[in-house]
């Protein structure tokens, strides 16, 4: 027989939903395990950006005072469309500056304001800056023993190991190392710490973006007594008729049931790697297309399968049921195959994305998910759904593409692993891709002849304060447009990917989840990637899956406690 182990509340799932509900409760005085499947901690969240979407926060506020509750709910009702939801959105807006205030006072989590403008600006309600917040870095040495349980950050995004902050301050010192001193000079520095850290700790210790977010969330846990149970993974709950209990778990030490008070919550990071869900999701592969995602191998949709198990829905209803993200597949040798999101690179001027027909296909700064949702429509009608990003040897030095790194990182071993393609001429690169030679050569030359004016009137790059914001402020007059000059050219393929799914579990605005009829299942609750997101399969702002996630955990949480009197 099992042993038998009994809290408040069981969280199953450790990314920042997760440790979010768990620490919110623990702080309401309610007693609380979270079980995690893996040998680390921290989940999606630690190979994220750390970005939250948080509109009306007093630091978005003190950036754009003139934000306003109707613009916010103007801006998501455009954004979500038939899927807005009035009561849900509001508990959002209300609730989302709370959430942050609230950790910023009671817990290790910091914020910083990012610069981020929405990714739809010009959409009714949307902004120019203020609404999206990132997790400030952290020194995980605070960690103490724990420090090797952090899910360490995915390895395409790192240099060396060494972490970025998504607010791309730190990568403009980076591209500008070999014009500028100072610049120079800051890369020597994080360069000469960098390696200090790996010598002393065999990993990054100055953390940032997502692994900084997940860090000081599990810190903030660890310090309220909440035992964090890595290489726990849930395996069934335990019910008393319609009555969630409990839940059964593998553990280090043996399989153990762990009672539940006051309720389970499910936080286990979506479906994006539970093959035969996105298999009839995701329109590409149900094309026999391919698709790689860089979430943690381990979100197999176990949350959404155990909530199934006591009478809980996931109805695929979304035109985009994830956040698709272009990707490239990159060999590190020896068998190790990593996933390169490409966050950057195509917001820069120089760059430019066909398909293999040679024609460009949409605006190439737009966002991941935008270029993502044109890139799965444009293929429709062709053998796979992918990409090619095209650049010149001036830009490629400049910037870089994917996972090469700009100059004068040496760029051979691309080359020899078939990772990044050359040619002396476009023509001579098409015939090595497979990209029609005629459609390459005349997309190219219609592009060049408004690009060297810094314009593009095809799909209008560079007219929205998101699109030149990841762009370069230094190539006048626009920051994301510039001519494909002479070669030789470089081209590196792109397919499908994702960072995470956004349909999930119907459920409360509190997070009870619902049958079908919408009942609500007794002691059964979801956040996180395990709930269905607000945003309707919509992606309009840097952040806004962390930034309702923690909100709606927030949520969940009190309104346990609320109904366990703990409150």
């Amino acid at each position: 027989m099992s042993q038998q182990l009994t809290y408040d509340l069981v969280v199953i799932g450790s990314g920042a939903a997760g440790l979010s509900c768990a620490i919110t409760a623990r702080k309401k005085g309610m007693n609380v395990v979270v079980l995690e499947k893996e040998p680390v901690f921290g989940g999606t969240t630690a190979l994220s950006g750390g970005v939250l979407w948080v509109p009306l926060t007093h630091h978005g506020l003190k950036q754009n005072p003139q934000d306003s509750i109707e613009a916010v709910q103007e801006f998501l009702r455009s954004e979500t469309g038939h899927f807005y939801d009035e009561v849900v959105a509001r508990a959002f807006i209300e609730a989302g500056p709370e959430m942050v205030s609230f950790f910023e006072r009671e817990t290790e989590m910091k914020f910083v304001p990012t610069l981020y403008p929405d990714y739809h600006p010009i959409a009714p309600g949307g902004v120019d800056v203020g609404r999206s917040i990132l997790a400030a870095p952290f020194d995980i040495r605070s960690l103490g023993k724990d420090m090797q349980r952090l899910k360490p950050p995915l390895k395409t995004i790192t240099f060396m190991g060494m972490m970025f902050n998504s607010s791309n301050a730190d990568l403009k010192h980076f591209f500008r190392a070999t014009k500028s001193f100072r610049s120079f000079l800051y890369v020597a520095r994080r360069l000469a710490n960098h390696v200090k850290e790996i010598a002393l700790y065999r990993r990054a210790v100055q953390v940032t973006s997502g692994n900084a977010l997940a860090a000081r969330l599990a810190k903030s846990a660890l310090d309220l007594n909440i035992p964090i149970l890595t290489n726990a993974p849930a395996t069934r709950l335990i019910t008393d008729g319609d009555h969630v209990k409990g839940v059964v778990a593998n553990t280090e030490d043996g399989e153990r049931e762990f009672l539940a008070r006051n309720g389970v919550v499910l936080a286990c990071g979506g479906f994006p790697h539970d093959l035969n869900r996105i298999g009839a999701a995701y329109p590409h592969l149900r094309r026999g297309h391919e698709h790689l995602s860089p979430t943690p191998k381990s979100n197999t949709g176990d949350g959404v399968a155990l909530a199934e198990t006591a009478g809980g829905h996931a109805d695929i209803r979304y035109t985009s049921p994830a956040a698709w993200m272009p990707v490239t597949k990159v060999d590190f040798g020896n068998g190790e195959i990593g996933v390169f999101p490409h966050l950057l690179d195509r917001y820069k001027p120089g760059v430019i994305g066909v398909l293999s027909n040679g024609a460009r296909f949409t605006n190439e700064s737009n966002s991941y998910h935008d270029v993502g949702s044109a890139m799965i429509e444009a293929c429709a009608g062709l053998k796979e759904t992918a990409m090619w990003l095209i650049c010149d040897r001036e830009t490629l030095g400049k910037y870089g593409l994917g996972y090469v790194k700009p100059s004068p990182m040496p760029i051979g071993r691309f080359l020899r692993n078939g990772y990044l393609y050359q040619g002396r001429t476009l023509d001579e690169l098409a015939h090595a891709t497979g990209i029609d030679p005629a459609g390459l050569a005349e997309t190219v030359h219609e592009y060049n002849k408004s690009a060297q004016f810094g314009n593009d009137p095809a799909f209008g790059r560079g007219t929205t304060s998101f699109n030149r914001f990841l762009g370069d402020p230094d190539n006048k007059p626009n920051p994301c447009v510039a001519p494909l000059k002479k070669g030789p050219f470089y081209a590196i393929k792109l397919v499908m990917g994702d960072l995470g799914t956004f349909d999930g579990l119907a459920t409360s605005v509190t997070g009870e989840v619902l049958r079908k009829d919408g009942t609500r299942i007794d002691g059964l609750y979801a956040v996180g990637n395990d709930r269905a997101s607000m945003m309707g399969g919509n992606y309009p702002g840097a952040g806004i899956t962390h930034g309702p996630n923690m909100t709606f955990a927030y949520l969940t949480a009190k309104h346990i406690a609320k109904e366990a009197g703990a409150e």
